[in-house]
């Protein structure tokens, strides 16, 4: 995996939130994305950062440019030091919550990325990696 520049936000207040999903649509409009998937990757940035702040009061959100067996993406690291997710398996069923939301945070950002990788260890923070690859239909249209 290739990476470039990433940018680095720190997550500690709702104004963070919207800045990491402002940067990454504007990356990924850059990279190439169509605006429906540049409004996902806005979205699940926002779910990454509003849970960092909801959950661990501060974090960070790494946003990037990825280059692998010839395709671009985009690369999104969330990271916190908060108390991390006792049961990873409830955390990824639909409908499940324990901020009393809608639930669809984690499985929404799974089901709109192509890579989705959690790790968490409770007391000691929890990390999301998720890729979303740019297919050569979008690619295409961008030339």
């Amino acid at each position: 995996m290739t990476e470039s520049n990433p940018e680095r936000i720190p997550i500690q207040a709702e104004e963070d939130i919207v800045l990491a999903r402002h940067l990454g649509r504007n990356l990924s409009k850059w990279i190439g994305f169509g605006t429906i998937m540049q409004s996902r990757i806005a979205t699940s940035i926002s779910e990454l950062a509003r849970n960092i702040f909801l959950y661990a009061g501060e974090g960070t959100i790494t946003i990037d440019k990825v280059e692998r067996d010839g395709r671009t993406g985009l690369y999104v690291v969330a990271e916190d030091r908060g108390p991390g997710i006792p049961d990873m398996r409830r955390a990824m069923e639909d409908g499940f919550s324990t901020s009393g939301a809608l639930g669809a945070g984690l499985p929404g950002v799974k089901r709109m990325m192509d890579e989705f990788l959690l790790e968490s260890v409770p007391g000691k923070g929890t990390r999301v990696e998720i890729i979303k690859w740019l297919d050569d239909a979008e690619g295409e249209a961008r030339k």
